[in-house]
């Protein structure tokens, strides 16, 4: 995986080691940022399950303010770290990193007063509660939607600018509200099995 655009457009962007998770194909994330992208520069950019970073890291490079990312794994977290290490100095020192449950993060930021113009997340897919190793499996219907959760907590906490976007990447098969707290959805976009919604608050 590779920073696409900016000013570190064309560095890898490594994977966590040992980590089943599912990177954002390059193409989905330059379609998210051609929807956003009068809005990057100067924001203040949160990445939830994080994983890798790679959508932070591309805010950054892209002229982000400030990214903060967000994973429960600890090779993630390390990833992260490493990935942080391709950007300049200045851009290193915009980002935090915290190892923390997502929605957990999310009550944190609301006691913290901190709100963001834009926040990113890309939860895991269904998964069988059953499957203690985690594995996709495409074939089930919603059993759980992290990102709703996470939607309908980001909206009720209010830790979105007003006029800032929350985007979420997940399986086309989620339970995706329209209405999430102050959140509403406004744009759909769909790449095979891979749909991004984007949320803005209520006007």
């Amino acid at each position: 995986m590779r920073i696409i655009g900016g000013k570190d457009g064309g560095r890898i962007i490594r994977m966590p080691d040992g980590v089943r998770i599912r990177p954002t194909q390059d193409r989905v994330r330059e379609a998210m940022f051609n929807v956003i992208r009068e809005s990057v520069p100067g924001s203040r950019v949160l990445d939830l399950y994080a994983g890798s970073g790679a959508f932070g890291i591309e805010a950054l490079s892209r002229g982000a303010d400030s990214a903060t990312f967000v994973d429960d794994d600890n090779k993630c977290i390390s990833a992260i770290k490493s990935n942080l290490r391709v950007l300049d100095a200045r851009r290193q020192e915009c980002a935090q990193v915290l190892k923390k449950d997502a929605l957990r993060a999310i009550s944190h930021f609301k006691d913290g007063n901190k709100k963001f113009d834009v926040i990113f997340l890309d939860p895991p897919y269904c998964k069988d509660p059953l499957d203690k190793l985690g594995t996709i499996r495409h074939t089930l219907g919603p059993i759980e939607s992290l990102a709703k959760n996470a939607l309908i907590k980001i909206g009720a906490y209010d830790i979105l600018f007003q006029r800032g976007f929350a985007i979420a990447e997940h399986f086309i098969k989620d339970e995706i509200p329209v209405h999430a707290g102050g959140l509403k959805l406004f744009k759909e976009k769909q790449y095979g099995d891979t749909v991004l919604s984007f949320y803005r608050k209520n006007q």
